[in-house]
């Protein structure tokens, strides 16, 4: 049965307090996003159905936030997700480039996830920082001016710490 560590309930019920009586569907993105990070990095059916249940509303409404952002996944990914914005200002800096040398570097395809489960490639519109393109976001943290030798260095860094 799917369920919240009591930790992550506690959370949860604290982020739909702050929304007024009958208006907790307010709260689905950041439960959803306590959901991820508390069920594997992804989100199935049954826990989106989950969180339907938290907040009272029916699950479609789960499904139509969880699938329209692309902070949310829906299947299984790597533990480094690189987000690689390919709109426009990212694109005219080089984004094409970076999104090439990531696939050839890894092996991997968009939305693909590396053999050793490490790494997930994810396009990405718009992530509102034109004006250090080209860019990615990774967790929390936006990696910018990104050059193919950055890149390298990134892969690098991230995979010697799966290590230790």
């Amino acid at each position: 049965m799917i369920q919240f560590s009591q930790e992550k309930l506690a959370k949860a019920q604290e982020i739909i307090t702050r929304y007024p009586e009958g208006k907790q569907k307010s709260a689905l993105i950041p439960i959803l996003h306590l959901a991820q990070e508390e069920f594997g990095g992804w989100l199935d059916v049954p826990v989106m159905d989950y969180v339907a249940t938290i907040l009272s509303i029916k699950p479609i409404e789960v499904y139509e936030v969880a699938t329209f952002y692309t902070m949310f996944n829906m299947k299984p990914v790597g533990k480094y997700v690189l987000e690689v914005c390919q709109t426009g200002p990212c694109m005219l800096s080089g984004s094409d480039k970076i999104i090439s040398h990531i696939k050839t570097r890894l092996g991997i395809k968009e939305g693909e996830t590396t053999e050793d489960g490490l790494f997930t490639l994810k396009l990405a519109e718009c992530l509102g920082a034109c004006g250090y393109a080209p860019m990615m976001q990774l967790g929390k943290h936006f990696k910018e001016h990104l050059t193919t030798e950055k890149v390298d260095a990134i892969l690098d860094e991230l995979r010697a710490a799966a290590k230790n």
